[in-house]
């Protein structure tokens, strides 16, 4: 595999550690990595005020982040072929108009935005809910690896972009790929009574793992597998073991950023301590 990967860089923990993860998996896969800073000057312009050279200022800030993090990629995997680029515009709309042409966007969780003290959840939120390609969402301190990948499998088929997302990345890294799985009984309001025989429950939601991914362990024979059911919310399901990735689907839909990412996809993003990766099916993509 080769193509493209886009990393968010913008001077903050999170963005430089969204430049070492593209690092290491434009390694893996061969790809390009383009480094991309996001120069916002709105917050600085007004007709009031003379500017006093204040874009100039924006424009050294700027270079310095992006020297600094190519140079960290070139000493961290210097076989990777990098280049930086200074782009105008917002950060979300600069990297939702990167991910155009991009096979995979790398972000941090949080970051500093156009003017100093603006934290990036949200813009982080817009570009995992509407980027064209696969968006991995790192933070700050990544946990150790554990040599294990962990991907959400549900009933749908939007969740086949993710499931050949996560084979793929076991492959390249050598990892476990774990299936999870999460089911929770329904409750019945008005008739309390109805019982359940949960070894059939059991049998039938493994089942659905076996129906979405058979085809994926044929084409992928040298991953190793293990199949994860568990009767809990979806996203304490998959935050809930050490992983070295998480991949999640969206079924989200909507008119506005965060809203085109499902609830689950949002927990995840929330509450897991290591990458995420978001991958939404085609039809669920802007443009």
């Amino acid at each position: 595999m080769a193509g493209l990967i886009v990393a968010g860089a913008d001077g903050s923990a999170p963005g430089a550690a969204a430049v070492d993860w593209a690092a290491d998996d434009a390694a893996r896969t061969g790809a390009e990595l383009l480094i991309v800073h996001g120069l916002d000057r709105q917050p600085y312009s007004s007709t009031r005020f003379p500017d006093f050279g204040q874009g100039n200022y924006l424009l050294m800030g700027a270079a310095k982040v992006l020297e600094a993090a190519e140079a960290a990629v070139r000493a961290r995997q210097p076989s990777v072929r990098v280049r930086a680029e200074i782009v105008e515009g917002t950060p979300a709309a600069v990297l939702q108009d990167q991910a155009r042409r991009a096979d995979e966007v790398v972000i941090g969780n949080r970051g500093m935005g156009g003017f100093a003290g603006a934290l990036l959840g949200s813009v982080t939120m817009q570009v995992a809910g509407q980027a064209r390609c696969p968006v991995v969402v790192v933070r700050a301190e990544p946990p150790e690896p554990v040599g294990e990948i962990g991907i959400g499998i549900d009933d749908s088929g939007t969740c086949e972009p993710a499931i050949g997302y996560a084979f793929e990345q076991a492959r390249l890294r050598g990892a476990t790929l774990r299936l999870i799985h999460a089911w929770q009984l329904p409750v019945h309001a008005f008739a309390p009574e109805i019982s359940f025989d949960l070894d059939e429950v059991r049998a039938g939601q493994r089942e659905v793992i076996q129906s979405r991914t058979a085809g994926w362990r044929e084409r992928y024979p040298d991953v190793n597998v293990v199949e994860d059911v568990q009767s809990a919310h979806p996203v304490e399901a998959l935050t809930g073991v050490p992983s070295d990735l998480i991949v999640v689907g969206s079924h989200g839909r909507g008119a506005f950023g965060a809203l085109l990412l499902g609830s689950v996809s949002r927990g995840v993003l929330h509450h897991a301590q290591c990458p995420v990766a978001v991958v939404r099916p085609p039809e669920h993509r802007d443009g």
